[in-house]
């Protein structure tokens, strides 16, 4: 039987099936969104309770990771309006995947955390509109017009956030570079 048809028939086997499939890749366009690793998990637990409930409502059992991208993009706006996230502090987590058939070394992985890091802070620097899209497109991988049907909006409303988003990003990361080589003088000039 099909994940689709035994969650309409409310088995509980395929709710867990549909969390392990999706939890990971829904929590971290949540984190994408919301900025904070507690919330962007509540608002992913509130789009499994929704999708249960609402199983029927799904037309095309094939496109169900788009659906439930759209309840998840829906659950963290709703949040967003609910709360004020400028004085939510962003604690950076580690995750890293490592290739078992080439280990990086202590530096490649020091570079990576620290790209990481940095792209992480630079994204959540930007306003909700530009993350969205940015998440939707680059750590999602959907198309424009996958991302103007979620979101509502027409597909050069999309292009231009994307554009938009990009100089953003690429503004916000120059500036955090020069940041990085202005401290770097200043410790290297320090006596020992």
């Amino acid at each position: 039987m099909q994940l689709v048809e035994r969650l309409i028939d409310k088995q509980e086997s395929a709710l867990l099936e549909l969390m392990n499939t999706y939890g990971d890749y829904l929590v971290r366009t949540a984190f994408l969104l919301l900025k904070d690793h507690q919330t962007a998990e509540e608002a992913v637990q509130d789009t499994f309770v929704i999708a249960f409930e609402k199983i029927r409502q799904l037309e095309d059992p094939m496109k169900l990771k788009s659906w439930l991208t759209a309840i998840v993009t829906n659950c963290c706006r709703s949040r967003m309006r609910k709360w004020s996230w400028k004085n939510i502090l962003l604690a950076i987590e580690n995750n890293h995947i490592h290739d078992d058939e080439a280990t990086p070394s202590a530096e490649e992985e020091l570079m990576e955390w620290i790209w990481n890091s940095s792209l992480s802070e630079a994204i959540h620097e930007l306003d909700y509109k530009y993350r969205e899209v940015l998440t939707l497109y680059y750590f999602n991988e959907m198309k424009i017009s996958e991302i103007a049907e979620l979101t509502q909006e027409k597909e050069n409303t999309i292009k231009s956030r994307l554009k938009r988003a990009r100089i953003k990003l690429k503004d916000i990361l120059v500036k955090g570079e020069e940041f990085l080589d202005e401290s770097e003088r200043a410790i290297k000039s320090q006596p020992r």
